[in-house]
């Protein structure tokens, strides 16, 4: 008995050049743009920029103009409002700006050290209680600073340390979020054989950190520090509570003191809105400056294996 002939097998042609084979040849279909994320995202944008626009409109007017002509009609008082601004007690509002670059600054650094320090030793060590104490220390991420204010305040005054930079520096060291961003982006970015094998040729724990975790984590670093330099810089409550004296106010407190000021004196309005737009150079400058070392982590990712 013969066996059943098989049926005959039908090639099939090529797909012509350009074309991806599993796909109906001819034009490629236009790209559909989403029309309610792309709206979403603009007015987005315009609710965020809205009040940067009226302080660079409004900083440009003298006092008699800023609350009798239309908001986003420009003036022609920048000038002399910069130098009144200059002028205010001797200067008083570049003490405030260096004392707002000096927290920030300091503070940051400060703060990211410590970050990436306990970053690395949660993402690498196992000891016992790790994961206690890191969720203990996530409960800080949870609450509200203005529930933390008082109890570091009393603190301060038992230490008698209150109306002090320290006051202001030593609260802002430790952060819950940039501790919990350290590890995350430590387990991420380390792979634990090269911690290992820094083990196995003899070098120390602290050498390891230095030479092979810090270059590493560089780019989460760089995020926790811009993350805390922004939130000193517009933090408000704590050295508005720790602070008496005006020569060692921040930008914020100080600009605050102006504005209370300005219900008796309408004239300091316009010093208060033009600190504010000068406020906000140093932040659009350290994001400027930053983004470069994004880029960098981008590029550096896009090749390695």
């Amino acid at each position: 008995m013969s066996g059943l002939a098989s049926p005959p097998q039908v090639r099939r042609a090529a797909p012509a050049a350009g074309v991806t084979p599993g796909t109906s040849q001819g034009q490629p279909r236009p790209r559909r743009i989403a029309l309610l994320p792309t709206a979403a995202l603009v007015l987005g944008a315009l609710y965020c920029l809205l009040p940067i626009a009226w302080v660079l409109v409004a900083s440009t007017k003298s006092g008699a103009d800023l609350f009798s002509t239309f908001t986003f009609l420009p003036g022609d008082g920048l000038g002399d409002n910069l130098a009144d601004l200059a002028a205010y007690r001797d200067g008083l509002y570049w003490r405030w700006m260096t004392n707002s670059v000096f927290y920030a600054g300091l503070g940051a650094v400060l703060s990211t050290i410590v970050s990436a320090l306990a970053g690395y030793a949660l993402a690498v060590y196992r000891f016992r209680g790790r994961e206690t104490f890191f969720n203990l220390i996530l409960t800080g991420v949870l609450m509200p600073p203005v529930i933390l204010a008082i109890p570091q305040y009393l603190l301060m005054a038992e230490a008698d340390l209150t109306d002090t930079y320290l006051s202001v520096l030593l609260p802002l060291i430790l952060s819950p979020y940039g501790v919990y961003l350290g590890r995350i982006y430590a387990e991420a970015a380390i792979p634990m054989e090269l911690v290992e094998a820094g083990r196995m040729d003899g070098a120390g724990e602290w050498r390891i950190f230095r030479r092979i975790a810090l270059p590493m984590m560089s780019p989460g670093l760089v995020t926790i520090f811009l993350f805390q330099f922004v939130a000193i810089w517009n933090n408000f409550l704590l050295p508005f509570i720790m602070l008496g004296d005006d020569e060692k106010f921040p930008m914020t407190v100080g600009l605050f003191t102006l504005l209370k000021q300005g219900a008796g004196q309408p004239a300091l309005y316009t010093l208060v809105v033009t600190g504010a737009l000068l406020a906000i150079v140093p932040l659009i400058a350290l994001f400027l400056v930053i983004q470069r070392f994004w880029s960098l982590d981008l590029l550096s990712g896009a090749v390695k294996s």
